[in-house]
């Protein structure tokens, strides 16, 4: 099951629980900023899906993307793989508002 949270419950949740953050828009998205810490798996690409195969169902994963609908459906994917521990976390602008630390290479 898919849990939707904000980007504000996102920096909370994430000091108490960890798990893997995965963005997943472009790689040109991806460079110009992103998550500290996100691995990065373009879901248009059809990059994530190859990523997913080695992921670990028992773990916790948080998606995130430009606006929250990519986002929304690689975690339904996951969903649908056997994934339980899946939030979407919506957009990355929303996030790093937020204050969630932001990474710019």
């Amino acid at each position: 099951m898919v849990k939707e949270i904000s980007a504000e419950e996102f920096v909370e949740l994430y000091k108490t629980q960890k798990g893997i953050i995965i963005d997943v828009r472009t790689q040109a998205e991806f460079d110009n900023g992103y998550l500290q810490d996100a691995q990065k798996a373009d879901f248009l690409s059809g990059e994530f899906t190859q990523v997913a195969q080695d992921l670990d169902p028992n773990e916790t994963y948080y998606l995130y993307c430009r606006s929250g609908n990519r986002s929304g459906s690689a975690a339904g994917y996951l969903a649908n793989k056997g994934f339980e521990n899946v939030y979407n976390i919506g957009g990355f602008d929303s996030l790093d508002a937020a204050g969630f630390p932001v990474s710019y290479d």
